[in-house]
């Protein structure tokens, strides 16, 4: 048996990159995921890769595009994985947005969409599963925050921003829930190596090279690397673990 065996996850985000690598993680270790997606055909497309890997290696996984920005489609997403799986004990707020642009060129809908998507989207659908947490007794709460808000990254203040609210979140999120026997802790990425990265036009060569001066392991990230520290986390291995904000940069920030 798995250490996820009966659990139930929700992982946002996960056509691609790091939500992909652990919603199959996730599986592999028993559970049954629910991968969600934006929805738009690409997207869509993505994500029925990720759930056909699955049950293909005999996991359980189904897909259920939403924006989780908007509360509706968050209450549905949940709604539809609780009727098919039961309630949701796990979830991964992965799903983030972001554009590369100097700060004083930011839109005030680029903001929005931002902190929508990212800030927004991660207190909607802890929202959205508490119920079921608290009527199965127990429940784990992942956000995702980014090495930017410790690097204070140019070109990317929206984003920052979101990321630096999200840490504000599970760490206020985790008192309040604490008592119901639900966590909630934080995944703080390093220079992942995902095809979001690629497509920001961000240059492989000076990453690498920026990563080999920086990381104490010095190589590139890669989201299979993460995957070992969202399953502690879903995990009973971290029964006693709320509140944290868990770096995986290879060593780049030292706490």
């Amino acid at each position: 048996m798995g250490r996820l065996e009966g659990h139930v996850a929700v992982v946002t985000g996960a056509s691609w990159g790091i939500g992909a690598a652990v919603a199959e993680a996730y599986a592999r270790e028993g559970a049954s995921v629910v991968v969600n997606n934006l929805p738009e055909d690409r997207m869509d497309s993505l994500a029925e890769s990720v759930v056909e890997r699955i049950n293909q290696t005999g996991g359980k996984a189904i897909k259920v595009p939403a924006d989780v920005s908007v509360p509706e489609e968050v209450e549905r997403m949940v709604a539809i994985a609780a009727k098919t799986f039961g309630d949701v004990s796990i979830l991964v707020a992965n799903a983030a947005y972001s554009e590369r642009v100097a700060w004083n060129e930011i839109s005030i809908e680029q903001w929005d969409r931002t902190m929508g998507v990212n800030l927004r989207g991660t207190f909607l659908c802890a929202r959205a599963v508490y119920p079921g947490m608290l009527r199965i007794g127990h429940g784990s709460i992942i956000t995702l925050t980014s090495v930017t808000v410790d690097l204070g990254m140019a070109g990317f203040l929206d984003y920052v921003s979101s990321k630096s609210g999200i840490i504000g979140l599970t760490r206020a999120l985790a008192r309040e829930v604490g008592g119901d026997a639900i966590r909630v802790n934080s995944v703080m990425p390093g220079a992942i190596r995902t095809e979001q990265e690629v497509e920001l036009n961000f240059d492989e060569r000076e990453l690498a090279s920026l990563s080999a001066e920086r990381q104490s392991i010095p190589r590139r990230g890669y989201a299979d690397d993460l995957a070992g520290t969202f399953i502690y986390l879903a995990s009973d291995d971290s029964a006693f673990v709320t509140g944290q904000v868990i770096t995986v940069d290879g060593g780049w920030i030292h706490h």
